[in-house]
């Protein structure tokens, strides 16, 4: 009775840009002798290994940073011109969604903040203003303002505040 032995390697590598690739060779083969097993695996093993760290060394295309967005202002297919799909457009484009927008310039306008000390906010926490923001950057401004300012802040029971988040870039939340 012939034994069905079936072996993968894959291998996945970051790029630049927020970029990876990966390459996966799987074989199926089959042995008579189940004492075989151990050799026969370790044989596959490093024959699929050798053969994807041959191949995965030929990167091909890698995008650079600005790819994906057009002078147009779409990311990846998205639309981030300033415009939210509803015929209404903001001026400029925002990398966070069109909701986390909406809700930073709401926060902004409800407790009468200074846009320039809420941009000053977003460049002590992440470095960059706040069009620039990601959707997970935006909503921790977005938690920050509300902490700040009042609102939907979420107190503990006992009145104390959490401790601030420390940044890689040195901000704090």
């Amino acid at each position: 009775m012939a034994l069905k032995l079936i072996a993968n390697y894959s291998k996945r590598l970051g790029l630049p840009g927020y970029s990876s690739h990966q390459f996966a060779v799987t074989v199926e083969t089959e042995i008579s002798n189940i004492n075989d097993v151990a050799g026969e695996s370790t044989r596959l093993y490093q024959t699929l290994q050798q053969s994807v760290d041959d191949e995965i060394q030929h990167t091909g295309f890698v995008p650079d940073e600005g790819y994906g967005i057009s002078e147009q202002g779409t990311r990846n297919g998205h639309r981030s011109n300033g415009a939210n799909g509803n015929g209404h457009t903001n001026g400029e484009a925002w990398a966070c969604s069109d909701k986390q927008r909406d809700l930073i310039i709401k926060l902004v306008d409800e407790h009468g903040l200074d846009k320039g000390q809420v941009d000053d906010t977003s460049r002590e926490m992440f470095g960059v203003g706040v069009r620039e923001l990601n959707k997970l950057q935006a909503s921790g401004l977005i938690d920050r303002i509300i902490e700040d300012n009042g609102g939907k802040a979420r107190r503990p029971r006992n009145g104390t505040m959490p401790p601030r988040r420390q940044y890689q870039n040195g901000g704090v939340r």
